[in-house]
């Protein structure tokens, strides 16, 4: 990362350095040297010291592309966003380019194969939705030879580096984490090869990566099917679909096959795959366009055992792509069992009322008035195509059995009024058993057309019926701008377009909480609870029909984005049923990807808003103190020089070395309030030099002996000391307001100790007082307007440690606070190693 920096910087590009941890590497450090470095934000949290990097200064610097190391790392409660991958979106939105770093263990989709054989659970992940707009460079080296770094020192310090080296980092898990990285930025390639693709609407697989697509089917054994398909993706570490494709034949499918589907789809989704329902004339048709559609390069189905007349009529799906599909690589999977024998077609209508009948009559009745008073006009020969008409009707309109009973009375009363003998049923001319078997056969073909037609069409009106929902909802959803409404929506939406009981729970301190719910008296017991909680701790499907916690009457679907579970939706019927069916799961499934965009958003645009109070809030302050500041100043020259004045002709009056003291609090209140709006609005101006703490400290207690006149000094500062690198100005102000906070609630006699340490890597200056401590020394006393509460810490407008605060963050200098073994506050300067001389 530094190295592509540094030749991005030689060419003329504005680089930066937004953080980069060193871990005391020379090697590093040598290549930190030819950036300008942003100064970290430091940060008090739980009595420590902790450094992170200053969003907020980066923004402000606007270089054009800035250097952040560690992707996956956790900032420190407090600060503005929790992952530093949000701090770098945040960059990237303001149009400023971002190296980062990661190593592969931290991807969260490969933290539980990463788990699986270091034995060690990583606590720091990034999601992978960040990485897909990302330009993606390996970094590779050999086991060997990164093992010889680490014994050297390159990458840990020795200590660190042994114990890396004797857990984690062992050859073997080195090589299984090599392996993954070169994987993941393979699969990087191919996503954004198959975008290019896709925009440019190229043909062709071009299997530059692995794309496993399932095929699944109402028959017994589908689930093995899925089972063997989820092994061979983790094989090829790929990315896999399950489709169903949903053909005219499905109308015709028993409650128990529709429910085999939707078993077979919840348990592809639940390891792992992408869900698919194609609406399709046929399976060859339907695979065809999602092979196409995924790009796919392996193509797992199953091979059921069929009877020879079945082959026979439909031919064999298997045999027909590997004649048709090129590019594609086939696992045939013979089933265990042979498919069930299937009843008849509902579409062939067997079971017709006697009206049907009545209706068949009386068509062929009608039929042959029609044809007695046109034979004359046509002829007998041109009779029987009229008779054609009640049989399309009756087979388009009734069925098969009405169809054929139409046929079959056609040809019967073609015969008894039109072809001699007339007026008997006897068949004298081979031609006329021949157009009665013309009529039957046009009776059969034609119901079983219309039957098709029908189911195509059921299937074409459903399709643009879920899309129409799915337009509608997200438009609903785009209408609200409160958690409430959105819950409302999201629950009264699902329960309207699957037609089942819905409710929407958000986390409440820790526990799921109904939010909204369709019908409002929809329930939970204890387990549906913990179904819930699962959901949301382990943002997995849970509940009815799968495998956590399946005795619960709802299935609960976690609201998973980029910020983490956001809300769990669960879904139930009242008579027990599955709540989604097949032809329903990716229905549910989009739905709930919608509900999931939805509730993000609401989140953001509340992190938003409060930023934009923040914002307010700080430029009104600093506006208040810049205006307290400047309008005091005037008034307190004046009465300076009055108190002079009185000074020069009553010198010995007992009023003037108060009036004179008070003066000099008063200035010291009026330089705070301007250096905390030099703070505020980032015009603090640094000169950093070697300087000495001996004389530094020296020279605060020289221009506070008034105030100190009292106090005995305790001074503890080796003048051997080495120099540290600080802004002399900066720092005179930090030792004075400490001095004086000292002073102030040290007590009326007390001690004051400045004591100077040299460690092995940092120089601190500890100022203690005698006085009662601080009452509650966990609180961050260097917020602005924070004083100490109890005492005769009360008082005083808390600026002084915010001064302290900000200014020592400026230089990168350590504070703290706390309470001393022996008594009285303590407060602690910190000049680290990499800022000491």
């Amino acid at each position: 990362m530094l190295n592509e920096g540094a030749a991005r910087l030689r060419a003329g590009i504005d680089v930066v350095i937004g953080v980069v941890e060193t871990h005391g590497r020379a090697e590093t450090e040598a290549l930190v040297t030819p950036f300008e470095v942003i100064p970290r934000r430091t940060i008090d949290y739980r009595g420590q010291t902790l450094t992170e990097m200053d969003l907020d200064a980066i923004l402000a610097r606007r270089p054009a592309l800035v250097l952040v190391d560690e992707l996956a790392h956790t900032n420190v409660e407090g600060s503005r966003h929790p992952k530093r991958w949000q701090d770098i979106q945040e960059l990237l939105n303001t149009g400023i380019d971002v190296f980062s770093t990661l190593n592969i263990q931290h991807v969260e989709s490969l933290n539980d194969v990463v788990a699986s054989f270091t034995r060690v659970r990583v606590r720091e992940t990034v999601p992978d939705s960040v990485l897909e707009d990302a330009e993606v460079q390996v970094v590779d080296i050999p086991p060997d030879e990164l093992i010889e770094r680490l014994k050297d020192g390159k990458v840990y310090i020795p200590a660190e580096a042994t114990r890396a080296l004797g857990h984690f980092f062992s050859k073997a898990n080195l090589s299984a984490l090599r392996e993954m990285a070169l994987r993941r930025a393979a699969m990087s390639v191919d996503r954004q090869m198959l975008e290019h693709l896709d925009a440019s609407a190229l043909s062709g697989a071009f299997a530059a990566g692995e794309r496993v697509l399932v095929a699944v089917s109402e028959l017994p054994g589908a689930e093995a099917l899925v089972r063997t398909t989820k092994r061979l993706a983790d094989a090829l570490r790929a990315p896999w679909t399950a489709v169903y494709i949903e053909t005219p034949r499905a109308e015709e499918f028993s409650i128990e096959e529709k429910a085999r589907i939707a078993a077979t789809l919840r348990l592809a989704a639940s390891l792992g795959a992408t869900i698919a329902t194609v609406p399709a004339e046929s399976v060859i048709d339907g695979l065809h366009a999602q092979v196409e559609g995924m790009r796919a390069t392996q193509l797992v189905i199953g091979k059921s055992r069929r009877s020879w007349w079945f082959e026979l009529r439909h031919g064999s799906v298997v045999e027909k792509l590997l004649r048709n599909v090129e590019g594609l690589a086939i696992h045939v999977i013979p089933a265990g069992a042979p498919a069930p024998s299937r009843r008849p077609r509902k579409a062939l209508r067997w079971d017709a009322k006697p009206a049907v009948y009545g209706a068949v009559v009386a068509f062929v009745a009608m039929t042959t008035l029609l044809a007695r008073l046109v034979e004359p006009w046509i002829g007998t020969g041109a009779v029987d195509l009229i008779y054609l008409l009640p049989v399309v009707a009756a087979a388009s309109r009734y069925g098969l059995k009405p169809g054929l009973a139409a046929g079959l009375l056609a040809a019967l009363a073609f015969n008894f009024f039109f072809l001699p003998p007339l007026y008997t049923f006897t068949i004298a001319d081979p031609q006329s058993v021949l157009t009665v078997l013309i009529l039957i056969g046009i009776a059969a073909f034609t119901s079983r057309l219309t039957g098709g037609m029908r189911s195509r069409a059921a299937i074409g009106v459903r399709s643009a019926r879920e899309n129409a929902a799915l337009a509608a909802f997200a438009q609903a959803l785009t209408r609200v701008s409160d958690a409430q409404t959105t819950a409302d929506t999201v629950c009264e939406e699902v329960s309207r377009l699957l037609d089942v009981n819905a409710v929407l729970l958000a986390d409440r301190g820790g526990q799921p909480e109904i939010m909204a719910a369709a019908p409002p008296a929809s329930g939970l017991t204890p387990i549906d609870v913990a179904a819930a909680d699962w959901a949301f701790k382990r943002g997995e499907t849970a509940g009815y029909g799968t495998v956590t916690l399946n005795a619960s009457d709802w299935q609960f679907h976690p609201l998973k984005t980029s910020l983490g579970v956001l809300g769990v939706l669960g879904v139930a019927r009242n008579d027990g049923s599955d709540p989604v069916p097949s032809d329903r799961a990716v229905l549910l499934s989009t739905l709930v990807g919608q509900a999931s965009l939805a509730h993000e958003r609401l989140r953001l645009e509340d992190e938003m808003r409060e930023l934009s109070v923040l914002k307010e809030r700080d430029r009104l302050r600093a506006a208040l103190l810049s205006s307290i500041g400047h309008d005091l100043r005037t008034p307190l020259t004046a009465v300076t020089t009055a108190i002079e004045s009185v000074s020069a002709e009553h010198p010995n009056s007992a009023a003037i070395p108060v009036a004179r003291a008070e003066m000099q609090r008063l200035r010291r209140f009026l330089d705070n309030l301007l250096d905390m709006v030099r703070l505020d609005t980032g015009a603090l101006k640094l000169s950093i030099e070697p300087t000495d703490l001996t004389d530094a400290v020296s020279g605060a207690i020289h221009d506070l002996k008034d105030l100190l006149r009292s106090k005995h000094i305790d001074f503890q500062v080796p003048a051997n000391l080495p120099l540290v690198q600080a802004d002399a100005t900066l720092l005179h102000h930090i030792l004075i307001n400490l001095l004086v906070n000292s002073a102030q609630h040290g007590g009326t006699t007390g001690t004051i100790t400045i004591e100077g340490r040299r460690t092995a890597d940092a120089v601190t200056i500890a100022i203690r007082d005698d006085g009662p401590g601080l009452p509650m020394p966990d609180r961050d006393l260097f917020e602005i307007f924070t004083r100490g509460a109890g005492s005769d810490r009360e008082g005083g407008s808390g600026l002084g440690l915010a001064i302290v605060k900000g200014f020592a963050d400026a230089m990168q200098i350590g504070v703290r606070a706390g309470n001393h073994a022996e008594g009285g506050a303590v407060f602690t300067l910190e000049f680290n190693k990499l800022s000491a001389a």
